[in-house]
């Protein structure tokens, strides 16, 4: 399962988000989102876990959690929608 993170410290890494999220399972994956001009972070990232129950627990216990003086918002990651090359 895909899990959305928001409302990230700017300093938080993509290690850090996998760290923080191993101790419910396994992570595949985990990403922070940056400006593609800057490099800096936009604040938000995405973690994905093999186990929909494991993600499913993660999703619970770390929504609304202190992370760097800051309380994460993590909720299930919407299927990204297609991108459209026409102007209208």
């Amino acid at each position: 399962m895909n899990m959305y993170v928001s409302n990230l410290g700017y300093h938080v890494t993509g290690d850090d988000l996998k760290a923080l999220f191993e101790q419910f399972g396994a992570v595949s994956s985990a990403k922070i989102v940056t400006d593609r001009e800057t490099g800096r972070s936009r604040g938000f990232g995405f973690v994905e876990m093999d186990s929909e129950d494991e993600s499913r627990q993660a999703m619970e216990k770390l929504n609304g959690k202190d992370v760097e003086g800051r309380a994460i918002s993590v909720t299930q990651a919407r299927d990204k929608a297609p991108r459209s090359n026409s102007k209208w």
